[in-house]
């Protein structure tokens, strides 16, 4: 929340902007904010450079002056408002209290027979909120459209080989088009369909090399050489997995040779050892949490994922992990 509250003040783009290490008198100048809270900002400050959001440094050896600037890190120049590759919107979206309400609910919730937290707090699951709230319907996907720029740079990057040997791609769940587009331009062989719920598709125009088709992922996939799951079965129980992931192979089809294959985007959570405190690790965990409190999904092992593929009959798997928190993972039919 301190976080949020930095971005909404605009503090990561104004010390961007000023060019070198920005002391803190001139930050609060910079400030939108009322005079009589100007002392309160150096305590916002303490807590996001701890965090590792800013840094600071000595501008002055004269005790008598101000010492110290703040500057961004790298992980602030990916809040910045012109950043290609900004996360803002993700973050954003996850503190909006339509989705931290839940986490008011989790002990009321263990004890009723709702789905989720989610519908304890709202009276509905999380889809349907969507469907008839715009508000949510809007920031969600601009959320996964900023998380998909980031995945995507990294994918037609350094994960080339998954995609060269295509001729027709299905992304299901891929909402406004983010991944399909930027997978479409950078193999020009390569035909994209984008699966998604029908408002959420509504009016959105296709190209030569871009289709979307309104649907539901349960029923049918539109055939195609490969299906690509991005961010989308964590959000679901086992049994809703395998149901998926039985219409993901009736897509593709059966023979491997022909490069039929399923791309899984996702985490792959590792066994954690006794003692052990990584930071990523924990932030795993907590992914797991908010599926546990908005849908019905999880965050999965290796071993969890494997028995999800083998079950929905598919015979062979590899997971790389390349992504950070998440990893890529092809499975074969």
């Amino acid at each position: 929340m301190s976080l949020k509250c930095a971005i909404q003040l605009g503090i990561p783009d104004i010390i961007y902007k000023h060019g070198r290490a920005m002391p803190l008198s001139e930050l609060v100048a910079a400030l939108p904010i009322n005079h009589s809270k100007a002392q309160c900002v150096y305590r916002l400050m303490r807590i996001l450079v701890h965090s590792g959001f800013f840094t600071e440094e000595k501008l002055s050896e004269n005790a008598k002056e101000e010492q110290d600037g703040y500057l961004l890190t790298p992980a602030s120049r990916l809040l910045l408002k012109d950043e290609p590759l900004s996360v803002t919107p993700f973050l954003l979206a996850m503190l909006d209290p339509i989705l931290t309400k839940p986490w008011h609910h989790v002990s009321e919730w263990f004890q009723n027979g709702d789905p989720t937290p989610f519908d304890t707090a709202h009276g509905r699951t999380l889809w349907e909120y969507g469907r008839h709230e715009p508000r949510l319907n809007h920031f969600f996907n601009e959320a996964m459209a900023s998380d998909a720029r980031l995945v995507t740079k990294v994918l037609v990057k350094d994960c080339k080989g998954v995609f060269e040997d295509l001729h027709s791609l299905v992304d299901v769940g891929g909402g406004t088009g983010t991944v399909a587009k930027a997978i479409a331009d950078a193999f020009p062989n390569l035909k994209c369909t984008v699966l998604d719920l029908p408002h959420v598709v509504s009016g959105l125009q296709g190209t030569d090399k871009l289709n979307y088709v309104g649907g539901d992922m349960f029923e049918a996939i539109p055939s195609a050489d490969a299906v690509l799951l991005k961010w989308i079965l964590h959000d679901w129980s086992d049994e809703e997995c395998i149901k998926i992931l039985k219409r993901c192979k009736e897509a593709i089809g059966s023979n491997k040779e022909k490069g039929g294959k399923l791309i899984i985007i996702d985490m792959k959570v590792e066994n954690q050892k006794a003692g052990d405190h990584d930071e990523s690790m924990e932030t795993q965990l907590f992914f797991d949490m908010l599926m546990m409190i908005l849908l019905t999904g999880r965050e999965r092992t290796e071993q969890e994922w494997a028995k999800l593929f083998f079950d929905a009959g598919f015979s062979d798997y590899k997971i790389t992990p390349i992504l950070g928190l998440r990893s890529l993972i092809e499975v074969y039919p």
